[in-house]
């Protein structure tokens, strides 16, 4: 059985992940702020209480899987907030840095002394941090946040190749989450896609920006 330890597991895609790598035999660990009722029932290992932008709580996380293997690590919590040039909110635009961008490299660095050789990591990013797929503007904050976790991810690539850890930077596409409104293809769907590119991830393609159907997308 392969380890899987996924962010922003209480709901959605995260929650999804869980579900379905439990169904096919696989041992996920769950981490979240504050577990749901839907997460609990699977009856897998969750770690709550943490925070991927509070250093303590990610020293936590760290803390309570010391000398355990991970396989694949997923940084998958995240947010969304509009942010319009006409209602610049600066706040708003640094708490998306600090969960996006931010807290995935913080849970990575934390936790590099868990993977090994043939590890996986992954940044689910999103098309909106594509900077030659934006047309329409907008969304300051999320595209910023984005763009600045593809650039992580793809310098976490290059760094972690010489250990055999391979990075892949994912799009689960317009997904039917709170986050969306419920709007697009199901979780099912997605995440369905998105352990396909997990499992063809290698140290040949490491550094890649996919969406979840398979598609390479453009920087």
């Amino acid at each position: 059985m392969t380890t899987y330890l996924i962010t922003g597991a209480n709901r959605g895609i995260g929650y999804e992940h869980c579900r379905q790598l439990l169904a096919r035999g696989e041992t996920p660990i769950a981490v979240c702020r504050e577990a749901s009722t839907e997460l609990k029932t699977l009856g897998i290992r969750v770690i709550s209480g943490i925070d991927v932008t509070r250093d303590e709580d990610v020293a936590q996380l760290r803390s309570q899987l010391k000398g355990e293997p991970i396989d694949v690590l997923i940084n998958n919590a995240a947010i969304i907030e509009n942010v319009t040039l006409a209602n610049l909110d600066f706040e708003s635009i640094q708490r998306q840095f600090e969960v996006n961008a931010l807290g995935p490299l913080r849970v990575t660095n934390a936790l590099l002394g868990n993977l090994s050789r043939g590890s996986k990591v992954v940044m689910m990013t999103s098309r909106m941090g594509s900077i030659d797929d934006n047309t329409s503007g907008g969304s300051y904050g999320y595209r910023m946040s984005k763009v600045a976790l593809c650039m992580a991810g793809k310098s976490l690539s290059h760094d972690l190749k010489s250990q055999g850890i391979a990075v892949a930077i994912l799009h689960p596409g317009l997904v039917q989450t709170r986050m969306t409104g419920f709007s697009g293809i199901t979780t099912e769907t997605a995440v369905t896609g998105l352990l396909a590119r997990i499992d063809a991830l290698n140290l040949k393609n490491t550094g890649t920006f996919w969406h979840s159907n398979g598609e390479v997308l453009p920087w």
